[in-house]
């Protein structure tokens, strides 16, 4: 799934070269790239250990007197300059006359500590050590830009971000006005079933290109494999899915069925926003009128198109690898953190998936959450006390914040963790039918569903109303 996600990214930034080259006669974009000396520990002014955290800034639409701030949350991945380059929050920045800043997630990217991959110093990885670096970088850009009061700052983010984003206005707003969170997660929680229910509910969604049949297709093909492992025939299986490896041993069979799942499910969240296969795609595979195959085969064929546009010899399926591939301490700093975000799920958020509805019985929850003790050793006890923590400390799907706005898609999985219903006149919520996971942060698309268009009219109308409303406060 990582891999999917990492493919989204380079879509989007693909995006934004292209469009910057489409806007390139309207002025060169003034973007610097800093380090920011932080503590690694906020909390503990006896520890002294610093490190060095990457941020962006771009100064071409700034009106330096009166303009607003626009601060992008990085998270579970590397950033770059296309933070302050692209995206909807910097079309919105150049209506406005903003300074763009971004400032890159403790532990990812480019902003590791040196030892930073080692589980003992992972402790000082959190949301409540992120919050309080981008408290410290807010300052920082205040500082250095002598900006005042009259220069509002607003934030952004998407997913984890998106969580970020709500969460410093609710901790900090004296220092942040207002926050767009899309896509954010703000409830954690452990046994995340309503992620694959609201798959298998896309799956069937005409509106995206899903049917009723394709959804029948689907649980067909995996309740096939599961028979054809139990079986005994898994040479045939190896073969037939492509695998790197045979799947002799059950954990190597629960790597497949996890393998196949995630293709399913990188097509729903980021159906249309750079997955290698999309909803639509994958049903016509799935339940096309091309040809009589069944619903095992149509399943493999799912598998190896997704190779094919993947670029992969074949299906990685080695539990054992995949457990290496979290404990690997190697300092990686572009890309997806998988093994730091493995550590943030186990400590603070849970949203363990599972896989039951609508594909394997075999992929329950305790497969996910021996991997906590198995990579970091911590204790799968503490899970549910992590989740509670972070649930009360933040307030969860109920956190009575004021000027944050909490926009969703409806196709999206994670969409049910979120903010759906304005509990207060100042904290209100967006769903928008028929999109995915932060499709209203991309740049606008001639493509993109009259829904989608509409809401980020609505989400620029919330933006400047805050900044009518700081300017006449």
């Amino acid at each position: 799934f990582d891999e999917i996600k990492q493919r989204v990214l380079e879509r989007q930034e693909q995006a934004i070269k292209e469009h910057l080259l489409l806007q390139a006669a309207s002025g060169r974009p003034l973007v610097t790239e800093g380090r920011l000396e932080q503590p690694l520990d906020h909390f503990d002014r006896q520890n002294n250990r610093t490190y060095l955290q990457r941020y962006f800034v771009n100064e071409q639409f700034w009106k330096r007197r009166t303009g607003p701030v626009f601060l992008y949350i990085g998270g579970e991945a590397a950033i770059s300059e296309f933070s302050v380059q692209g995206g909807h929050h910097v079309s919105m920045a150049q209506d406005h006359g903003a300074l763009l800043v971004s400032l890159e997630h403790r532990f990812y990217g480019q902003s590791i500590p040196a030892d930073g991959m080692e589980t003992p110093t992972l402790r000082y990885l959190s949301s409540q050590q992120a919050l309080a670096d981008l408290v410290s970088f807010q300052q920082n850009i205040t500082s250095r830009y002598e900006l005042t009061p009259r220069n509002t700052w607003i934030c952004f983010g998407g997913s984890y971000p998106g969580s970020l984003s709500a969460w410093l206005r609710g901790k900090f707003p004296h220092l942040v006005y207002g926050a767009v969170a899309s896509s954010a997660p703000v409830r954690a929680q452990l046994d995340f079933t309503g992620y694959n229910k609201v798959v298998a509910k896309s799956l069937a969604n005409p509106a995206v290109g899903g049917s009723d049949r394709c959804l029948s297709a689907v649980r067909e093909g995996f309740s096939a494999v599961e028979s054809a492992l139990a079986s005994r025939n898994v040479t045939a299986v190896s073969r037939d899915f492509s695998c790197c490896s045979a799947v002799s041993e059950p954990e190597d069979q629960r790597e497949l069925l996890y393998s196949l799942a995630d293709i399913a499910m990188g097509a729903v969240q980021y159906d249309q926003e750079g997955a290698p296969l999309g909803v639509a795609q994958l049903c016509r595979i799935m339940a096309g009128n091309s040809s009589g195959a069944d619903s095992y085969t149509r399943l493999a064929q799912l598998a190896k198109a997704y190779l094919e546009r993947t670029a992969k010899p074949c299906l990685e399926t080695s539990h054992q690898q995949s457990v290496a591939e979290l404990r690997d301490t190697t300092l990686r700093p572009s890309g997806v953190g998988e093994r730091q975000w493995y550590y943030q799920t186990c400590t603070e958020f849970g949203y363990c998936e599972d896989h039951g509805c609508p594909f394997s019985r075999l992929l329950t929850l305790k497969s996910q959450t021996e991997l906590c003790p198995l990579v970091f050793g911590l204790k799968e006890s503490s899970l549910p006390l992590a989740v509670g923590f972070t649930n009360d400390y933040y307030g969860s799907d109920h956190p009575g914040t004021h000027r944050v706005l909490y926009v969703n898609g409806d196709i999206d999985p994670w969409h049910v963790l979120s903010v759906l219903s304005n509990a207060t006149s100042g904290e209100r919520a967006i769903l928008i039918h028929g999109t995915a996971h932060c499709a209203d942060m991309n740049p606008p698309r001639p493509s993109d569903p009259p829904a989608l268009m509409l809401a980020r009219k609505e989400i620029e109308a919330h933006v400047a109303a805050w900044l009518q409303s700081a300017a006449q406060e």
